[in-house]
């Protein structure tokens, strides 16, 4: 019973160790980009728009499904 608790333990640290904790965020689409300059400042409300704008454009032209 005993090298079953053992085993038990060794199996959880190695799946404890092996785990990718940090690596499960999905990545931002450029939309999401595009967002986070605008909010920060870093671009215009007109350069946002003209962006947005391609974005739409190529997102109907390539059929992309959300």
């Amino acid at each position: 019973m005993n090298f079953i608790w053992w085993i038990i333990w060794i199996l959880f640290l190695v799946w404890l160790f092996v785990t990718p904790w940090g690596y499960h965020r999905t990545r931002d689409t450029s939309y999401d980009i595009l967002r986070k300059r605008f909010a920060s400042g870093e671009i215009t409300k007109e350069e946002y728009e003209e962006k947005k704008a391609i974005l739409e454009q190529d997102f109907k032209k390539h059929n992309y499904t959300t």
